[in-house]
């Protein structure tokens, strides 16, 4: 049975970071590609970023580039989201994602798994 547990998030301040990560059980971890989205109160669930099985590429949306970071440990299954300069619309619940079949996506519909999610809020 494949489980994804989001841990990590809390309340910080604006302009501060966080890091957040996602372990990853009951899946061969280094053959999928992953995927962080978000969702706020009231929206819809978006992408942040996504990362291919190796790492070697990775994908950001416009609203994560340049201030977030997505990376992988294959050794300890699990998927990292360095998150700096947090701004208060980044509150949300953050979650991982796993696209088994695919090379990461920013689509949520081709995920297979995901986690519970994480709350992150941010204060002005």
């Amino acid at each position: 049975q494949v489980q994804l547990v989001e841990s990590g998030g809390g309340l910080v301040q604006a302009g501060e970071s966080l890091t957040i990560s996602c372990a990853a059980s009951g899946v061969t971890f280094s053959r999928i590609a992953m995927g962080w989205f978000r969702q706020a109160r009231g929206k819809e669930r978006e992408f942040t970023a996504a990362i291919i099985w190796s790492g070697g590429r990775t994908y950001y949306a416009d609203s994560a580039k340049g201030r977030f970071t997505i990376s992988r440990d294959n050794a300890k299954n699990t998927v990292y989201l360095q998150m700096n300069s947090l701004k208060p619309e980044d509150t949300a619940v953050y979650y991982c994602a796993a696209d088994v079949w695919g090379s990461g996506s920013s689509d949520p519909s081709v995920h297979d798994y995901w986690g519970q999610g994480t709350q992150v809020t941010v204060s002005s």
